[in-house]
């Protein structure tokens, strides 16, 4: 499939995107753009938040994970029913109880002003590096299946990339993105099938082999029982996976930000809990499809490529038909801005609300210049990020995002624990340091713990360690609560 044909699909792509922007964006204010309005059905936010939380890191990486840790993440996904299931019966009536549009405002009004500043700030940089992870992995594909044929830079990709994301955001904001979710996860969801479909055929295989035979595969394995010590032991993935959702969900404005878009808590809850039980068959087949590529790759004697991220871009450009490499084009944009455009919305609200008292402006006129301001002062941090992520990454994706969440979002989860499960006043003041702290200490323990632990690795339940070390500082700088 040439450069040229690439492009085109991609302009008639954007030029769908840039439409439903326009339409949804007719008449938008503030409260469009952080909360639509609260009148979002909750079915489309519901299959919208698929595409928004698996992103194009699961669209290339999870395949290409398959090879050297099986089906192990699915032990994660497995996690993630518990973790939603927290969100919706816990989080949720909270936040709407509160009527809160930034999250982080509970914190204010638990624990203090310093506590809610601090949670505001450890979410800001934690989803400006996630997204910022994200947008890198697909802009490198479509740089190396595009661009770099026209003697274009990785940077200008990477910023033509977010200029598209800003344009159709601009105005709609939350109000947008819950449509053009539903369109993404549609292209996501239909490249996977597609590509399946297809590999099928080119094997030769009927649907009851290719079961057969992959279930043979030592690479889909599931579960891993036997070294506790192991990353990829059942309990640790499983624990963590728990906590990772509610974490980078339910502490998270970008994901929350769609909830509480929907009209009452009890929808918010159905879109919860449908999303959470969609998600299992969607990373199933996530998984299947990596195995898939890897037979594919070595029944046709083709080297694998130097990253695993890089495997199923690899093959769709150049080996596969070009209805599937335009199948895989689609889906990877769709996968990666349904979560990108997300995440610039969410900055832009938290950074507004949270960090510049947004709602004490009572001129209409200049809230508007000022979000304007900040959702393009968002969308250069974010290419910043990436591109000195690119300089750096030397790993796959998806372990680096699970990695980096560890320990940013570490320090929100105990401030929340600490919140919802204690009466006792902390020191405000000491909030920020005890915040800092954790992560640091929490890095030098997993650097050695083989040699302090007999062997023992830490895997993604750092972020359990480091949430507890935060709430343990908490506590020690606390006081009962005044009857």
């Amino acid at each position: 499939m040439s450069a040229h044909w690439i492009l085109l699909v991609l302009l008639l792509y954007f030029g769908v995107l840039m439409l439903i922007g326009y339409l949804t964006g007719k008449q938008a204010d503030s409260y469009d753009f952080f909360v639509a309005r609260r009148q979002s059905p909750w079915y489309v936010v519901a299959f919208g938040m698929i595409g928004a939380s698996l992103s194009g890191v699961t669209f290339v990486s999870v395949p290409g994970w398959v090879g050297t840790s099986a089906f192990s993440y699915f032990q994660m996904v497995l996690g993630y029913l518990l973790g939603y299931a927290v969100i919706a019966f816990v989080l949720l009536p909270l936040y709407y109880r509160l009527n809160l549009v930034s999250i982080y405002s509970y914190l204010q009004e638990r624990i203090g002003e310093r506590a809610y500043k601090t949670g505001a700030a450890f979410f800001l940089l934690s989803r400006t590096i996630g997204a910022a992870f994200r947008l890198y992995l697909v802009a490198l594909v479509l740089h190396v299946g595009i661009f770099r044929q026209w003697g274009l830079s990785f940077g200008l990709t990477t910023l033509v990339s977010l200029l598209l994301i800003w344009l159709y955001t601009a105005r709609g904001g939350i109000k947008t993105i819950v449509w053009t979710d539903t369109l993404q996860t549609t292209f996501m969801l239909l490249a996977v099938v597609f590509t399946i479909w297809f590999i099928k055929e080119d094997l030769g295989w009927s649907w009851t082999e290719l079961s057969e035979r992959l279930s043979k595969d030592a690479r889909s394995q599931v579960f891993f029982w036997d070294n506790w010590k192991d990353g990829k032991f059942f309990w640790k993935q499983f624990i963590a996976g728990a906590f990772i959702a509610i974490v980078m969900t339910g502490l998270d404005q970008d994901m929350m930000q769609k909830n509480l878009s929907c009209r009452t808590l009890r929808d918010a809850q159905k879109n919860m809990i449908t999303f959470s039980w969609i998600l299992l068959p969607v990373n199933w087949l996530f998984l299947t499809l990596g195995l898939l590529l890897y037979v594919y790759a070595e029944t046709h004697g083709l080297p694998m490529p130097a990253k695993s991220d890089m495997l199923y871009p690899t093959l769709a450009f150049n080996h596969f038909h070009w209805t599937a490499a335009l199948f895989f084009l689609l889906g990877i944009t769709a996968a990666a801005y349904s979560s990108a455009d997300s995440a610039l919305t969410a900055l832009t609200t938290s950074f507004c609300i949270d960090i510049l008292d947004f709602e004490k402006i009572k001129d209409k006129d200049k809230q508007e210049r000022l979000r304007r301001r900040v959702h393009i002062g968002i969308t250069a941090l974010l290419w910043l990020v990436i591109m000195v992520f690119h300089r750096l990454n030397d790993e796959s994706v998806i372990s680096a995002i699970f990695k980096a969440a560890g320990y940013t979002y570490g320090p929100l989860l105990g401030m929340y624990a600490f919140g919802l499960l204690t009466r006792r006043r902390t020191n405000d003041k000491l909030v920020p340091w005890i915040a800092i702290a954790a992560p640091f200490i929490t890095w030098g323990i997993a650097e050695n713990s083989e040699r302090w632990f007999n062997g023992y690795q830490f895997g993604y339940e750092l972020l359990l360690l480091n949430g507890l070390l935060c709430f343990v500082g908490l506590w020690m700088a606390s006081r009962r609560a005044a009857v």
